[in-house]
């Protein structure tokens, strides 16, 4: 049997603990890693049933610090991206926030191209740490916001020679920058019998996923979409969830990796993030909120023992004037909303359109393309 190392359940280990003592950084890219895990039960689980949650919001800026570092450092290396060249991406928020901890660290000024679904609050702080944030004003006609920032992108790049787009959602080097996550969490809980990730450009599911079959090849994975997003079949459509869903099909979304996924609708969500929040002091924005109902539901219905990790993307701060502000979820209809105890069932994914929790056992590519690549890029500036 394989032994977790707990802490006092009555808080933090005793000054005669032997704890290992922190790390010193010399620089803020060194901050990024290492991250905690933390046992959820109630009110997901009853006690003894619960996930663990790998905390990326302890990261300087979240999850995405992973591939914005990586992405930049093996741009650099294959001379893809030179010296003090510009760097210039489509973000909603988190991946802004890696890319500019990339461009600090390498010596490159970052332009973010989001939309006015961007927190205010994002927004100055992109712009405080260095960045440039670029905003479309008008969605895509089909492809919405995501496709309407990509085009703008592809302008900002046509116009700056030199200048360098990382490709999120279709760089191999963003799943690959997660194999030391997948290596972290091993390290933490040994056996891993299931993972559940929120979808969004498909990097971190992809990532961990493999990294984590090389240890646990029986893993099961259960990916976390919003209602209105493409990704699994469903129709594209306006979403109030930032961080997870897309308008488009990302080429990094492992299809064949996944088990099942789940549908969560916004007013699900800041349910669960609240109570995250109130039990355990530890939450995050709409993608931790909807993987904590999902996990919740595996451990409650899966064989008592089954090993289940969860990974939170971020905390909560960004969230503040909105999952967090009665307010403002008010005004979006999305306070009060309680979760039924199981998710609605679909035979396939386009089955029926889905407006709350559902989830599907059967997953494809709705695009029929052959699996994604996973080999890194060799040449091309986008």
């Amino acid at each position: 049997m394989n032994h977790l190392p707990v802490l006092d359940d009555f808080g933090p280990l005793s000054p005669l603990s032997h704890a290992p003592v922190p790390a010193v950084a010399r620089r803020p890219a060194q901050l990024v890693g290492n991250t905690p895990v933390l046992w959820i039960d109630r009110p997901f689980a009853p006690p003894g049933r619960g996930f663990f949650a790998k905390l990326e919001g302890c990261n300087p800026g979240g999850i995405k610090d992973r591939p914005g570092l990586h992405m930049i450092g093996q741009a650099r290396r294959r001379g893809l991206l030179l010296p003090g060249a510009p760097v210039i991406e489509s973000s909603s928020g988190t991946l802004g926030l890696g890319l500019t901890l990339a461009g600090l660290t390498y010596g490159h000024p970052v332009t973010v191209v989001s939309d006015p679904g961007m927190e205010p609050s994002v927004v100055r702080l992109l712009t405080a740490l260095g960045a440039y944030v670029d905003q479309v004003v008008t969605p895509h006609p089909t492809g919405g916001w995501q496709e309407a920032r990509r085009e703008r992108v592809a302008e900002l790049l046509a116009a700056a020679p030199g200048a360098y787009c990382p490709d999120q959602y279709a760089n191999p080097d963003n799943a690959a920058a997660y194999r030391p996550l997948a290596a972290e969490l091993i390290a933490q809980l040994g056996r891993i019998d299931v993972l559940v990730c929120a979808v969004g450009t498909g990097g971190h599911s992809a990532g961990i996923a493999a990294g984590l079959r090389e240890h646990s090849p029986d893993l099961k994975v259960i990916g976390v979409d919003s209602v209105n997003s493409a990704i699994f079949g469903q129709p594209a459509g306006p979403r109030l969830m930032r961080g997870l869903g897309s308008s488009i099909h990302p080429a990094n979304v492992d299809y064949a990796a996944f088990s099942e996924v789940h549908w969560v609708a916004p007013g699900e969500a800041v349910w669960a993030c609240r109570r995250l929040a109130r039990r355990h002091y530890a939450s995050g924005g709409w993608s931790v909120g909807a993987v904590a109902l999902a996990a919740g539901w595996a451990a409650r219905t899966m064989p008592p023992g089954t090993r289940i990790a969860a990974v939170f993307p971020d905390g909560p701060f960004r969230y503040l004037e909105t999952v967090y502000n009665d307010a403002w979820c008010t005004e979006q209809g999305v306070l009060g909303v309680e979760p039924p105890e199981e998710p609605d069932e679909i035979a396939a994914p386009d089955e029926g359109t889905v407006t709350g929790w559902t989830r599907c056992s059967q997953v494809r590519d709705p695009l029929g393309r052959p699996p994604r690549r996973t080999t890194p890029r060799t040449a091309g500036v986008r």
